[in-house]
């Protein structure tokens, strides 16, 4: 089905990549400039939160006064809202820095699952990663005590976290390979993993787990066939594509979408097509049926209605 309305609201920054929503219908993202900012739901207040000097990507609430947000230049951090005080909660994982800290999510207990997209290459190199598949994405945690484990390694291009409403499992997108997998919680499958979707039509990125209980998951671009050739070249010709300007390489469609999916793998909703003004889908929140998207690289963030979806 296509979005149907969809309004837009403006950020006064570039690459609103997350975004989050509090109990007062307030938009919390970060930018390009290392700022997290929140944005009433008009637009009309812009309210600057912190400055991580870095670039916040995933963010969650950890506690009522406190974000936890993936940085990727600068880890895993804290935030508090009340200053604006940031706080390094972690810089590596097994003895590996963090290199793309990326998404997270929050359970019950104060535990933070969060993803490190890559080993090999960072932000600024995202789409390297994507052309080489380096299959060197983690999936990682932190307990509220401040020990962090890998729960999953090897995955092409760790990006969102969710858990379900019970929180039984981790899901964890994996961009690269267009699925989101499953990492099992519950003491009678502890460890064991599957997949929650496979063979997506587009790049996943962001996922969160909604009011209404289902897992959204973006779909920033759909699949992009001269990517697959390019993955398909000898490792110099991959090298002298990647050394080509961005413009000559594949690059992702205007089209995007977001999924909700339950947490027994069923799609409930499909809704995609182009949105003006609006390209590059990241980062998708549902609350009380209104969809909240983010984007990379856009300068608003772009709101709709399950029930508006209109079919294709």
């Amino acid at each position: 089905m296509g979005f149907g309305a969809v309004r837009t609201i403006p950020v006064n920054g570039v690459g609103p990549e997350d975004v989050l929503l509090d109990p007062h219908g307030r938009v919390y993202t970060g930018l390009e400039d290392g700022r997290i900012i929140r944005v009433d739901d008009e637009g009309r207040r812009i309210d600057t939160v912190a400055d991580t000097e870095g670039r916040p990507l995933g963010l969650e609430f950890l506690g009522e006064d406190e974000l936890v947000v993936c940085d990727a230049l600068r880890g895993l951090l804290s935030v508090r809202l009340g200053d604006g005080a940031v706080r390094v909660l972690a810089t590596e994982a097994a003895g590996q820095p963090l290199t793309f800290c990326n998404n997270a999510a929050v359970d019950s207990e104060g535990t933070v699952y969060f993803t490190d997209s890559s080993t090999r290459f960072g932000i600024e190199k995202w789409r390297d990663d994507l052309i080489e598949q380096t299959g060197t994405g983690r999936l990682l945690r932190r307990t509220p005590d401040g020990v962090i484990d890998v729960l999953a390694a090897g995955l092409q291009f760790a990006n969102g976290v969710a858990l379900p409403p019970d929180e039984s499992f981790v899901a964890v997108a994996e961009t690269s390979a267009c699925r989101v997998r499953r990492v099992w919680l519950d003491p009678r499958r502890e460890g064991a993993t599957d997949l929650l979707v496979d063979e997506l039509a587009g790049f996943c990125d962001n996922i969160s787990t909604g009011s209404d209980g289902l897992i959204w998951v973006t779909q920033a671009s759909p699949r992009v066939a001269s990517l697959d050739l390019v993955r398909r070249l000898p490792a110099a010709l991959r090298r002298v594509v990647r050394g080509l300007p961005t413009s000559l390489q594949p690059s992702p469609r205007r089209s995007c979408g977001v999924l909700g999916v339950s947490a027994e793998g069923e799609i409930v909703h499909d809704l995609g097509g182009e949105i003006e003004g609006f390209r590059l889908l990241t980062g998708v929140r549902e609350m009380a049926g209104s969809l909240y998207f983010g984007s990379l690289e856009g300068n608003c963030v772009a709101v709709t209605d399950v029930g508006t979806a209109a079919p294709r």
